[in-house]
């Protein structure tokens, strides 16, 4: 089972997390179809370390920006989502 450092509960199984989606800057809500469509579908897929957005489900409950290897899946970096909202918009 991986393990999870939650940034507010400390070291979890990764069964008390669900995966929201990859780090993506949020259309604004008059943005346009294709906009939307591009943020809700496509992802990017790389292959290396790449930043998602995760909840805890099963204990705070809280949002996290988590850096993982998609080669290994191992788990690199975890910070607060409302912290890391800065490096999704870039």
């Amino acid at each position: 089972m991986q393990k999870i450092n939650c940034s507010f509960c400390g070291l979890r199984d990764q069964s008390e997390f669900t995966y929201v989606r990859e780090m993506a800057p949020v259309p604004m809500l008059d943005a346009s179809t294709a906009d939307w469509q591009r943020y809700v579908y496509d992802r990017d897929n790389p292959c290396g370390p790449h930043m998602e957005w995760w909840h805890h489900n099963h204990g705070c409950r809280q949002l996290l920006a988590i850096e993982r290897d998609t080669r290994t899946h191992e788990v690199l970096n975890v910070s607060p989502a409302r912290t890391s909202a800065s490096k999704a918009a870039t």
